[in-house]
């Protein structure tokens, strides 16, 4: 039982680090609020399967962030000089992040919008 609960310490752990050092991170949690606020205002006009798309979306995003910046940081441990396979790495990583957050801006469209309008 007690590396089970390790393991959520060295996970939370990571995620301090990941608001802490990437400012991308924050703006995340800002949207984040900003979704749960928004959705929780139309309590309970919203389906169960469109908190379970936008906690999806939610999910997809921070995972993405998560995985973008666990590259960067092996990447810099590798080497801080330029290397073109290490650039290609980090901007594939980061198209990840940005997909991600198209995906879930368009499901947030689709959720929120015949509910405002």
């Amino acid at each position: 039982m007690l590396k089970f609960l390790q393991g959520f310490v060295h996970a939370l752990r990571g995620g301090f680090t990941l608001l802490r050092t990437q400012r991308h991170a924050r703006i995340h949690a800002v949207a984040t609020v900003v979704v749960i606020a928004l959705a929780a205002s139309m309590w309970p006009g919203l389906e169960r399967w469109e908190w379970a798309a936008l906690a999806l979306a939610v999910g997809l995003v921070w995972t993405a962030e998560a995985l973008n910046t666990a590259v960067e940081f092996l990447a810099d441990r590798v080497t801080r000089d330029e290397d073109p396979l290490i650039k290609k790495a980090k901007d594939v990583a980061a198209f990840g992040v940005l997909a991600a957050a198209l995906a879930a801006a368009s499901i947030g469209g689709l959720v929120f919008l015949p509910h405002l309008f």
